[in-house]
């Protein structure tokens, strides 16, 4: 493996993207980039990245910046706790570090959202500190090189992963070879039929010399698929309809929705009308008409969501709950507020 650095590096000064993070050495930047591309792919992010860059330009911008401003720019991305913990961290560079982001690897990984990989990825791009970074394309760049069979989602794996990592660091640029290894698992040995014929380290590849590439890397736990149906009663009052902002502590905490009924199960509208938890919402009064959307899917790690959303015309002055974050908006002004995907993609059509 003495040479794997070097045919690595080559192959990156003539294959890498230009992404605009990669022009800067600016702690701030690197860091933005970093947590908007956790579970974003890279064409979607990077719009994302330029609209916080001019929005927030510096981390004092963003440590200053209202929540709710946070979260709207954010809309879209998904995994929201990103953006709240981005906020948080912001803040603590701002009252820890006196506005200066931190430049050892122990100070960075103590920001709010901040783990392993981050904080080498940032220790590494923007001052050049020996910290081999391990993400998913590492994972599938070293396990197929070395032949590693310890399954990359066990404790076991993380630690001989990120030894093996820093070995073949060595000596070389931390900036250079970490970004090398990464463009390497997202362009050349990609998940799915990567292209091992024209790899420069096909030379010396245990999946490529042994016709294993498919089996790496090892994984030992299935994800289970939890189905969830969600009801969302649009509720009308004239041309306006109640949105809430959401107290639980959640994935979408923060964010804005609807009332909504969860069932265990996929059913018909007819059964969902004439069941408890609707009766309970508007309590025998007289609903105008009712309109149901077709389905609206969305799909998390975990968890597959299916949505309906039921246009309500009623004459109620007021929704039946009480809390005072709940808002009366037109299909204009609900514009403004930040959304779940899901709420976000019914909006347009309406």
């Amino acid at each position: 493996m003495n040479d794997f650095g070097e045919k690595l590096i080559n192959w990156y000064k003539i294959n890498k993207r230009d992404l605009p993070w990669r022009n800067t050495r600016d702690p701030y930047k690197i860091w933005l980039s970093e947590i908007i591309l956790q579970q974003t792919r890279v064409d979607q992010g990077i719009n994302y990245y330029l609209k916080f860059i001019d929005a927030f330009p510096t981390v004092q911008d963003l440590a200053g910046a209202d929540e709710d401003e946070i979260l709207k720019l954010w809309q879209g991305l998904g995994y929201y706790s990103r953006a709240r913990n981005l906020h948080k961290a912001a803040k603590d560079v701002l009252h820890l570090f006196d506005g200066i982001f931190p430049r050892t690897y122990e100070a960075i990984k103590s920001l709010k959202g901040i783990g392993d990989y981050t904080a080498a990825a940032i220790a590494s791009f923007a001052y050049d500190l020996p910290y081999a970074v391990v993400d998913g394309n590492v994972y599938r760049v070293l396990s197929r090189y070395a032949g590693v069979e310890t399954p990359i989602d066990s404790t076991l794996g993380k630690k001989e992963f990120t030894l093996l990592a820093n070995q073949l660091l060595g000596n070389h640029s931390p900036h250079n070879f970490n970004q090398a290894i990464m463009e390497m698992g997202a362009l050349q040995c990609k998940p799915s039929n990567p292209d091992c014929g024209s790899c420069p380290l096909n030379g010396g590849c245990y999946a490529f010399e042994n016709k294993q590439v498919e089996f790496f890397p090892v994984k030992s736990k299935k994800t289970k698929i939890r189905n969830r149906f969600f009801h969302y009663l649009v509720i009308s009052d004239e041309n306006e309809f109640y949105i809430r902002k959401r107290k639980e502590k959640d994935i979408w905490n923060g964010l804005h929705d609807f009332p909504m009924i969860e069932s265990k199960e996929k059913v018909e509208e007819s059964e969902l009308m004439n069941g408890t938890e609707w009766k309970r919402q508007f309590d025998n009064q007289e609903l105008t008409s009712i309109s149901v959307s077709k389905e609206f899917k969305h799909i998390l790690s975990h968890q597959h969501i299916y949505a309906k959303f039921y246009r309500i015309k009623t004459n109620l002055k007021c929704f039946k709950e009480t809390e005072e974050h709940w808002k009366k908006v037109d299909d204009e002004s609900v514009k403004e507020f930040a959304v779940p995907r899901l709420i976000e993609e019914y909006l347009k059509t309406m």
